[in-house]
């Protein structure tokens, strides 16, 4: 049966999270909705990416198996449907054994943070007004890069055979009216980039040195690591595939 990879976009704001939940309303659930009302079918998506409620995203991925032809125009008729918070960018036929989270290479997040009060910034990144050393936070990034064991930033109850992580990019940039955390890495645990940017957070503030945050991570604690950052400053910002899986135009 044909394979097809769906990429979209999304503003979690309403939503419980990326996957299908009971009692609540997900990503997922209103795409399988909208695609069962146009193809009068019944469909079951897989995830490249689960993001937690209210967390955004620039880009993720289902894939899906349909017995048909699907064309890229229908997306206008499908995105007509769904809420005006998710929208469908591109369809792509694949190989029938495609996986879209087990094939993916690299996922990149990154976390918005601004210091002044702005209404325009209200639900899209975490308004921190204190004053932040941005050296101390940037040298805490760079140390993300010399870890695999990222243990003490998984919250509990994440069910994980291994809690390794190669991550190939982790710094802090100024965008704007922003500070942006960037990390790329091959996968991610559960709360694992909002760990990791409540506790250099508090390096910033200096309430723990950068030879602390090193520590957190040495000692594979995730008592020790500070997850107070809301969901509303993270953006899962890509997923990237070999060309083997998904052509390489793809944007």
């Amino acid at each position: 049966m044909p394979r097809y990879f769906l990429e979209l976009a999304y503003k979690g704001t309403n939503y419980s999270g990326f996957q299908v939940q009971d009692n609540a309303i997900s990503i997922q659930q209103e795409v399988e909705k909208a695609l069962g009302i146009f193809f009068r079918a019944s469909f079951s998506l897989t995830g490249s990416s689960r993001t937690d409620g209210g967390v955004h995203a620039r880009q993720n991925f289902f894939h899906f198996d349909y017995e048909g032809v699907i064309e890229q125009r229908v997306l206008y008729n499908i995105n007509a449907i769904l809420p005006g918070d998710i929208a469908l960018r591109n369809i792509y036929r694949v190989a029938a054994d495609a996986h879209c989270r087990f094939d993916a290479v690299s996922r990149e997040y990154r976390y918005y943070i601004y210091r002044e009060k702005d209404p325009f910034l209200d639900d899209r990144a975490y308004f921190f007004p204190y004053t932040l050393d941005w050296g101390e936070m940037r040298a805490a990034a760079d140390i993300v890069l010399g870890f695999e064991d990222f243990t003490s930033f998984a919250k509990r109850n994440s069910q994980v055979k291994t809690f390794h992580c190669r991550v190939y990019e982790s710094y802090w940039e100024r965008e704007g009216a922003c500070w942006v955390y960037h990390v790329r890495a091959n996968r991610f645990l559960r709360g694992m980039v909002r760990g990791l940017v409540g506790t250099m957070l508090q390096v910033g503030r200096g309430k723990i040195g950068v030879g602390e945050f090193e520590e957190i991570l040495r000692r594979k604690d995730n008592q020790l690591a500070n997850f107070s950052t809301p969901g509303h400053g993270l953006f899962l910002f890509q997923v990237s595939f070999p060309v083997s899986v998904l052509p390489d135009n793809i944007s």
